[in-house]
């Protein structure tokens, strides 16, 4: 497919400096909150496997195609099996609301964007070509 002419924009440079400072904001927002976000996501996700094991359990009656493998060098059992439950009967599993970062990802984020805000304050153009503004409009 063809291409058709390039978009020629013309952002006022103290627009995309606060962009970006509020990118910056939320990526440390983020950062700082995501320890927190990933033991409340832990804590429902124990809630969660402890439904299915009571549900589990509940049903075993109607348990089908069972498997035991017993592990003598560490004593324990495995129990497996399957069950025919309806879709409704199955409480639903928690979801990350958030983005997780890892430590290199954040610093290497972080230090881009600040290189980029660095920069931008150190020029005088009053306006960002479209070919900067493509350069950091992922952190946007």
């Amino acid at each position: 497919m063809a291409r058709g002419k390039a978009i020629s924009v013309k952002i006022p440079t103290e627009r995309v400096i606060k962009a970006l400072e509020q990118s910056l904001n939320k990526l440390e927002l983020d950062w700082t909150s995501q320890e927190a976000n990933e033991a409340k996501y832990n804590k429902a996700y124990e809630a969660w496997k402890k439904q299915l094991v009571e549900l589990a359990v509940s049903k075993i009656s109607k348990a089908e195609n069972l498997r035991a493998n017993y592990r003598s060098w560490n004593n324990t059992l495995n129990v497996d099996f399957d069950l025919t439950i309806k879709e409704n009967d199955v409480p639903s599993e928690p979801e990350r609301g958030y983005t997780t970062l890892h430590k290199h990802e954040y610093l290497n984020n972080k230090e881009e964007i600040s290189n980029a805000i660095r920069i931008l304050k150190m020029t005088d153009e009053e306006v960002v070509n479209t070919s900067t503004y493509n350069a950091v409009a992922r952190y946007l």
